[in-house]
């Protein structure tokens, strides 16, 4: 049976409130950004062609699994971002990554709570330590008990949120392709960028399923919201289709010099 109907839902909920700042529409936020594959990378993507400087953290031993995949598709996600690659199982660039995180206006991960947790990473301190800071934390199923512990992909998301039973007639069919991390990505970029536009310090709590769940819900109307809180993006956005993404840890011994970071 299809799901029974249920209050609106929302495509993110504030999991902390951090301290707010100033209104700064035009400013250009430094986005570092921990997430791979799908959802997350493509936030990061649209944060970055509103301006922000991206920059893509992934594990020197265990890179972004979208790597070895469609290299369109990789790029098409990952163009524009500097590439840093660190070894988190050493105490040098744990440190290192901890000095990447101090330096960001907004953080973009998409890993269980507890996995950061194993690297010193707290999302709740980090939000509160600097007026504005926005982090975008981006689950299956929520940061919250018991949810904060199941795993999830695009597709079951989707399922869970009732997407199956969109179609007019007949038996529940998946609807597109692991839809919940597209929808989730396009949530979780209009949320960072509303917050940190407004000044507004936020843990966000995007998850697949409940942002898949609020675009059925939008119906006509998903196209028209999202692309009024997305804006200004550049003209002929289809160009970057063009552009590659940078090797991996191409930019690392620049970022650190930046950062003054031995």
């Amino acid at each position: 049976d299809p799901p029974a109907p249920t209050a609106p839902p929302r495509a993110w909920e504030v999991a902390v409130a951090g301290p707010s700042a100033a209104p700064r529409a035009l400013a250009a936020p430094r986005v570092v950004e921990l997430a791979s594959l799908w959802a997350g990378p493509l936030a990061g993507r649209l944060l970055g062609l509103a301006g922000a400087r991206v920059t893509k953290v992934e594990s020197a031993r265990r890179p972004d699994g979208a790597r070895a995949g469609n290299a369109r598709f990789f790029d098409l996600l990952n163009s524009g971002k500097r590439s840093v690659a660190l070894d988190f199982h050493t105490a040098s660039d744990r440190r290192r990554l901890a000095a990447l995180l101090e330096s960001a206006d907004i953080v973009i991960e998409g890993s269980r709570p507890r996995a950061l947790l194993q690297l010193g990473i707290r999302a709740e301190s980090w939000t509160r330590a600097r007026p504005g800071r926005v982090w975008l934390s981006i689950t299956g199923y929520g940061r919250a008990a018991p949810q904060a512990d199941w795993v999830a992909f695009g597709d079951d998301a989707a399922a869970a949120a009732g997407l199956c039973w969109c179609v007019p007639e007949g038996a529940p069919l998946f609807v597109g392709d692991a839809i919940a991390d597209p929808l989730a990505g396009l949530g979780g970029a209009l949320a960072a960028l509303r917050c940190w536009r407004a000044g507004e310090g936020a843990l966000l709590d995007v998850a697949l399923a409940r942002c898949a769940a609020w675009s059925l819900a939008q119906g006509p109307r998903l196209g028209a919201s999202l692309a009024r809180g997305l804006e200004p993006l550049p003209p002929r956005v289809l160009a970057c289709e063009r552009e590659r993404a940078a090797p991996l840890g191409a930019h690392t011994a620049e970022l650190l010099r930046e950062l003054a970071t031995p």
